[in-house]
Formats: structure tokens, sequence, C-alpha cells
């Protein structure tokens, strides 16, 4: 530790004007008022080998000194424990992080310091300026300047753009007592990861610095420098990092911005990116669509949404194509799925059918009736988005009358019964509306039937859901998009408008009689039957005449 106390210049120590960023010579007034900043930035080390006094230390010299430290039978773990936290302001031993004027630079923590020796065969580190034989001075745009003092044979062995600016075919600049000097530019927001790069090429990076990237955005700014000053080996380091750990959202998008760029060097980093081919997604698909329409225990409730959802977002067309596009094979597996359904809600409305009317309405009975009917609106989406709806939409038809009849079972309305009779007009909304619109050809009398059983239950159930929802906050979960009505309405505006004339006029007559309907509107539907029945006698008689 005698070195400690006699490595003086006008008064102030190396070991203090180096704690400050940079070997320079600093005056005792600023010492002091760096000092004043940073209270417990002092070691007292008066009881390591005699030394007495305070010195100001980083964790660079506390390396340099080592040899003096670790005659006190301390490991170089658990001394490095010991002085965690008692220089904390200055230097994070913990993960290796250093502060130089009062400024973070991710590094490697003392113990890991260690670096091949001069041709004295004393060990050197990067900041040593007794044994520096290379200034690297990095700049920036902004007009800051920093000089590291580094040692050639580290630079040369470990970085191709240092091997090429020290060699002797590159004009050097000779300065500071003839040592060499390497000027590298970079911006602001690069500077730290420069300074990381050339503390990291003090290291063996081989296994070795697994806790030394604080961070997936850390870790990519040290690839991109070590990728421009030709480092292999720190490359390889960050590459292997960056595949193995979890990426957020943000970074995720930061890595798709840089890596490809980077070429085969970083090309591992994007394999958890990369497009599937077509076998594994098709076999992804058809187990997620065997456990979206089975009965799990309701434990498993989230995960088979969970799968409903993401089999829907595979089939959807947005900003990219579909992940999936279905073959007959996959379009039969689906149809499969959703008789499998139908089936088991089938056998629960024969069930509720015979049960006594206060057996329905418990809660177990309720809950189950719903969770079919959020299968089968889930079912109606794909089988849409597929364009396979014939047997899901005749299926419906064929029990619509004891779906009604169970729903309406229930006198009381309840907040759940309430919810169930939403969840029928989803269904009943989605089924009507491939009907009303071609996509499922019914004949006449089925769609007559249709209108006849759905246009008064929707006549009943909106004021009902209208005057829960609003009446009482615990209901609001029950709320529902307006458009859905609104859908709803005009489906059963072209289903009717699409019956024949004596039908139309029926149906119509009934919706005037109720002075008190309000929903659905059929305005539109009653104007034109109003229209075609005025000049029906005269447009046909334009055509021939004999249907007249």
């Amino acid at each position: 530790m005698a070195a400690l106390s006699s490595c003086h210049e006008n008064g102030v120590s190396k070991a203090e004007a180096r704690f400050w960023g940079r070997d320079s010579i600093i005056n005792q007034d600023e010492l002091k008022k760096r000092e004043r900043l940073a209270p417990l930035v002092k070691l007292n080390m008066a009881n390591f080998q005699g030394a007495s006094g305070h010195v100001a230390v980083d964790g660079l010299l506390l390396w340099k000194y080592w040899t003096s430290i670790s005659s006190l039978d301390y490991s170089k773990g658990s001394l490095r424990k010991t002085l965690s936290g008692i220089v904390l302001h200055i230097t994070c031993f913990s993960d290796g992080a250093i502060m130089t004027k009062h400024k973070r630079y991710s590094s490697v923590p003392i113990a890991q310091m260690d670096s091949p020796g001069s041709e004295t065969g004393v060990p050197s580190g990067i900041g040593d300026r007794s044994t520096s034989d290379v200034v690297v001075r990095l700049r920036t745009q902004d007009g800051r300047d920093d000089w590291i003092y580094c040692h050639s044979h580290m630079l040369i062995e470990k970085s191709k753009y240092f091997a090429d600016r020290l060699s002797e075919n590159w004009p050097t600049c000779q300065i500071l007592d003839s040592r060499n000097c390497v000027e590298v530019y970079c911006h602001e927001s690069d500077f730290d990861y420069h300074v990381s790069v050339l503390r990291l090429l003090y290291v063996g990076v081989d296994g070795y610095l697994d806790d030394m990237w604080h961070g997936v955005r850390n870790a990519l700014g040290i690839l991109q420098v070590s990728v421009e000053l030709g480092c292999p080996q720190i490359v390889t380091a960050c590459v292997k990092y960056l595949e193995a750990v979890p990426w957020e959202e943000a970074e995720e998008e930061e890595i798709l911005r840089i890596i490809p760029r980077m070429g085969l060097q970083a090309e591992a980093i994007l394999a958890r990116l990369q497009p599937v081919n077509v076998s594994s997604i098709v076999g992804i698909f058809l187990s997620a669509l065997q456990f979206a329409t089975s009965s799990p225990p309701s434990v498993m409730n989230d995960l088979k949404t969970s799968a409903q959802e993401q089999l829907e977002y595979m089939l959807t067309e947005d900003d990219d194509a579909p992940l999936l596009t279905a073959d007959d094979e996959i379009k039969l597996e689906v149809k499969e799925c959703g008789k499998r359904l139908f089936s088991r809600f089938r056998d629960l409305l024969e069930a509720l059918l015979c049960e006594p009317v206060d057996s329905v309405c418990a809660p177990g009975m309720m809950q189950s009736f719903q969770s079919h009917l959020s299968d089968l609106s889930w079912a109606g989406q794909i089988l849409n988005k597929l364009d396979i709806m014939r047997e899901f939409v005749n299926n419906w038809v064929d029990v619509s009358d004891k779906i009604v009849k169970v729903v309406e079972q229930a006198s009381t309305p309840t907040a759940e019964i309430a919810e169930t009779k939403l969840k029928v007009v989803e269904v009943a909304a989605r089924v009507l509306e491939a009907i009303a619109y071609g996509t499922v050809i019914m004949p006449t009398a089925k769609r007559l039937y249709m209108v006849k059983v759905w246009l008064p239950f929707v006549r009943v159930t909106k004021p009902l859901i209208d005057s829960l929802t609003t009446n009482s906050e615990e209901d609001m979960a029950i709320k529902i998009d307006g458009e859905l009505w609104q859908s709803l309405e005009s489906t059963f505006v072209a289903i009717i408008l699409a019956l024949p004339s004596e039908d139309q006029a029926k149906i119509l007559t009934e919706w005037l009689g109720d002075e008190h309907i309000r929903y659905p509107d059929l305005i539109e539907a009653f104007e034109v039957w109003c229209y075609r029945s005025k000049v029906a006698r005269r447009r046909l008689s334009l055509v021939g005449g004999n249907m007249v």
C-alpha cells in the first residue's frame, strides 16, 4: 500500500485523479468540490497493511493494488462483497458497473479484471496509465473527447479495427511521450457502449460474461459497437446472450430493426422470429382446435378461451395474410368439431326441457348453458371465416324453438338470465345474418319460421338488457355493443323484404299493431313494402302481365 500514499503529483494522489475518470491532475479545490457531491467515495484504508488516511479509489485502482490487499486472506469474491455498498455511489461491485464523473458505465467486476501482463510481468488493466502504450480517444460530434489508456497487445489481439489502426501500415499520431493514439468517433448515444467494449477486451469472454450485459438494450448496443470494431469474441458472447434471454415487445422491435443488417454472425438471435413451416402450423392449429371445442374443467377455462382467440387470429386477414390457408382437410376437421359442439348443446337442451323450472334457473345450469352458447358463438365465427356455415345454420334453425323455450322458463329477470339471453342473441344474430345475405340459402318456409321465432324474442330481450345495464353498475359486464342491435335490425329488414309480399304484410301488421314497440325498427321494410305493393300491377304488366 506504500504506492497508494506515495503516488502524488501536485499534491493530489493519482488514485484521486484516476477516480474521476481520467488520469489527469486536478487541483485540490476541484477535488474537494467533487468530494462534497459524493461523500461516500472515500474508503478508509487504515486497516489495510498500515496505510493511513482516506484514499479515493475506483474499481480499477483497487484491482491494480490487489496483491497488497489480498494478504488479508480475503478471497476476491468475499472482498468484493465486503466492499459492495461502501462505495456504492461510485462503484457497483455486485454487477460490475463503475461510475466515473457521476456517469454509469457497464463494465466488469474487479475480480474479473485480470488481464495478460506486459513484458515486465506486471498485470495491466484498462485505464492504467503507468503501463499504457496507447490512448483511445472517444470523440463525439457534441465535442466530447475522453482519453482511455489502453494496451496495444490487448487491442490488437481482440479487435481487427485496432489491429489495423495500430499496424505499421497505418499512419499513427504520436502523443503523450510518444505513445500511440487512436481516435474513435461515435454518437453520444453510443458512447457508453464503446467504453464497455474497450473494458470487455480485457476480459476472457468464453462462457464468462453471462451476467455482464445488464439487459437486452445494453447488449444490443455493445453488439453493434463490437461488430464495428471487429471484436469476434464479444460478438459471439453478445449473440449467445441475446439468443437465450427473454425480450420485451419494445426490445423485440429494436432487435428486428438492428440485427438483420448484421448478417450471418447474428442470425441465431432471430431464430425465435423465423416463419414456421406449414406442417407445424397445421399441427398446432388442429391441437388447439381440439382443446377449444372440448369441455375441460373450469380451472382451464382461461386456456380454452386463449385457444379460441388464437385460432380466430390465425385465420384473420389484417395487415398480414392469415397464418393458415384452410384446405379441405382443415375444413373437414373444423366441421367435425362444430358437430360435436352442437351435439353436446342439443343434449343439454333436451335435459333442460325435462327439468323443473326452478332447476333450470339454478346458477350451475345457467352457467353451463352460457358456456355452450359461448362455444357456439365462437364456432360460428370460425365457420364463417372458412365459408362452411351451412351445417351450423341448419342445426341452429332446428333447435331455435327449444332454445327460446328454455330461456323463457326463467320468469325472474336477473342479471344472469339477461346475460344468458344476450349470448343467445349473439349466436342467433350470426345465423340470421348468414340467412339474410345469402351466405346460406334457406327455403322460404324456414326463413319465415326464423323471423317468427326470433323477432318476438329480441323485441322483449333488448329492453330487459337495457334496463339492467342502466340501473345497476354491477351488471355492466353484460353491456353489449350497440352495433350488434343495429346489425340485427338490418338483418331482420333484409330477411323480411326477401319474403313473399303476403308474409311481409302479416309481419308488418303485427309490428304496427303494438304501439309500444321500439325495437326492431322496421320502417324501412314498411316503406319498401308500400312502394312495391302500389306499383306491383304496373311494373309486372310492363314485363308480360301474365302474373298480375
